[in-house]
């Protein structure tokens, strides 16, 4: 028997495909509220003056952030190393690495990166800034450096004023580093459910970042970026007097986390990204399975929920590998087999790097395929 080293499977969904033709399971991102949420979120930056820069870890597309830098972003952020490249090789010229690296591996990256592009990383030990310090000095290259402080997410980040101005004086004795501001980010506090409780948690982590702003003045160093922040506390950072510069991510989705949280102020994300899944077995009673289990969505945030009409119905309870179960809360409906689901998944960021596209929808029609080009990239 011969083998044909071109067979392939066929697409994912075809442009101009109803949305009922989309193969499942599927990522789903409905465009109306995708460019709600862009738009949005552009503009309560740009009315409070401060920058936007869009975390990229929640979706790993250049195809997003380039819309996100088309509405208005000054770069985006990135939370490893490799998930830069393929934001690079879409023409993506500005990235901030959110978080610390070591090993001369990393180091080497980061040299290549800023051989191409404007970058910036966080530290929060001497030796980091030692290594990549010594690399850049070598290489003739400049990489500004931004001290994470500890405004009380207790991971990462220096926790005292004699840690930071150390990193400080660490920065300044290297010719291919430039101090660029201080990373204070505070993820904890951005799934509180209460609205005001976010409000509080929010206001005493900007205090906390203000007071390591006025210990860097008053040691004769201006800091020219505090940046951080999130989607549960994007309009408390924009509106603090602290934060220049903006980090959401997950504003663009509104996943079933940042969903069930109280939105009252200016901001109201709507809910774009979902998981199309189909009822493949009814052969228990009062249950049913659908395709989506572990391998296509992420629960560490709870499980998904079921959209629309059939969320009256159904409740998604349990994962595994292939299979969601689902509870019928009426056994005696009618036979849901082949039924199509929609499904809103509990966090957006690990279901993302799960799928290889988003299949983008407008008025139940496939517009766009927009690939996940840094999934799976984490070193």
């Amino acid at each position: 028997m011969s083998v044909d080293v071109h067979l392939a499977f066929p697409p994912l969904a075809r442009i101009g495909d109803p949305l009922e033709r989309v193969s499942t399971p599927a990522l789903i991102l409905d465009l109306d509220a995708f460019d709600a949420n862009v738009g949005a979120m552009a503009a309560m930056a740009k009315k409070a003056g401060v920058a936007l820069r869009p975390h990229a870890k929640a979706h790993k597309s250049s195809a997003i952030s380039q819309r996100q830098l088309e509405a208005g972003a000054v770069g985006i952020c990135c939370q490893k190393l490799t998930e830069v490249y393929p934001f690079v090789r879409a023409g993506i010229r500005n990235v901030h690495i959110s978080n610390e690296f070591v090993g001369a591996d990393k180091v080497a990256m980061a040299i290549e990166l800023a051989r191409h592009i404007t970058l910036s990383i966080c530290v929060d030990h001497v030796q980091q800034v030692r290594d990549i310090g010594a690399a850049a000095d070598a290489a003739g290259v400049t990489i500004a450096v931004l001290p994470e402080v500890d405004i009380g997410q207790g991971r990462c980040g220096v926790a005292s004023e004699e840690q930071l101005a150390a990193l400080a004086d660490a920065i300044a004795a290297h010719p291919g580093l430039r101090f660029g501001g201080l990373q204070a980010y505070h993820g904890g506090i951005q799934h509180v459910a209460e609205w005001d409780q976010r409000r509080v948690a929010a206001a005493r982590s900007a205090d906390k970042a203000a007071a390591y702003v006025r210990f860097l003045e008053a040691r004769g160093l201006p800091c020219p970026v505090v940046t951080g922040g999130g989607t549960g506390t994007v309009e408390f950072d924009a509106a603090s007097g602290v934060f220049t510069e903006l980090q959401p991510g997950s504003y663009i989705f509104l996943d079933g986390h940042y969903g069930s949280s109280e939105w009252l102020g200016g901001f109201r994300p709507r809910h774009g990204l979902f998981i199309a899944s189909t009822v493949m077995s009814t052969a228990k009673p009062g249950m049913a399975v659908c395709d989506v289990g572990l391998k296509g969505v992420a629960v560490d945030s709870g499980l998904p929920r079921v959209h629309g009409a059939a969320a009256a119905d159904l409740r998604y309870t349990a994962a595994n590998d292939e299979h969601g179960i689902l509870h019928l809360v009426d056994a005696q409906q009618p036979d849901r087999l082949g039924e199509r689901l929609l499904l809103i998944p509990g966090h957006c960021d690990p279901t993302c790097n799960l799928h290889d596209q988003f299949v983008c929808v407008r008025d139940g029609v496939v517009e766009a395929l927009w690939a996940i080009d840094a999934r799976g990239l984490s070193q």
